[in-house]
């Protein structure tokens, strides 16, 4: 397996790989270039996010600054919103269901790293993030490793969500936990 295989398997992999980092060199450039335009710049932006994006960067709305390590492993529905400073470490799949919507400064990171010092300096791993549609994250929100966010669900601003949270539900705090389901 290539390292950009093993990494995408969930495996542990080098970071350091060439093919790895020309690739994250590409979404660095074209994050540079995004951070660059002027709001009124709406169809460079649009040619950008096309780019960057595995999917939904034709009607992605992005308020940079914006960063991704890949960019070629997320996956939006439609009309994603990501408000200023979101940074998303696309190690594994990111997934995101239509008309979510992320406040300032949220952080999804499948990015992991082995507790064994000595493996750690060479290897990292990551795991898949999954976030459904109608989904609101509040500002500075952090979404760990391998969680998944059910539809139409509400996250507070600040929280730190490291296990998976079900549809419908308000959750906050640090660690984020579920308070009550949402009515309609």
């Amino acid at each position: 397996m290539t390292e950009r295989e093993k990494m995408l398997a969930g495996e542990l992999y080098d970071p350091l790989d060439a093919e790895l980092v020309t690739a994250r060199t590409r979404a660095r450039n074209l994050c540079w270039e995004l951070n660059a335009t002027r709001d009124d710049d709406k169809e460079r932006r649009r040619r950008i996010l096309q780019e960057l994006f595995a999917s939904g960067g034709s009607t992605a709305l992005v308020q940079p600054p914006f960063y991704c390590d890949y960019g070629s492993h997320i996956y939006l529905g439609q009309q994603v919103f990501f408000n200023f400073n979101c940074v998303v470490l696309d190690v594994a799949e990111v997934r995101v269901g239509d008309f979510t919507l992320f406040a300032p400064n949220v952080q999804i990171l499948t990015a992991t790293h082995p507790l064994n010092a000595e493996l750690r300096r060479h290897k990292e791993y990551a795991r898949p993030i999954s976030i459904g549609s109608d989904v609101w994250i509040g500002a500075g929100a952090i979404i760990g490793p391998g969680v998944t966010i059910g539809d139409r669900t509400v996250i507070g601003a600040g929280s730190v969500v490291m296990r998976d949270i079900p549809a419908g539900v308000l959750a906050y705090g640090n660690p984020c936990r579920v308070v009550r389901t949402m009515a309609e």
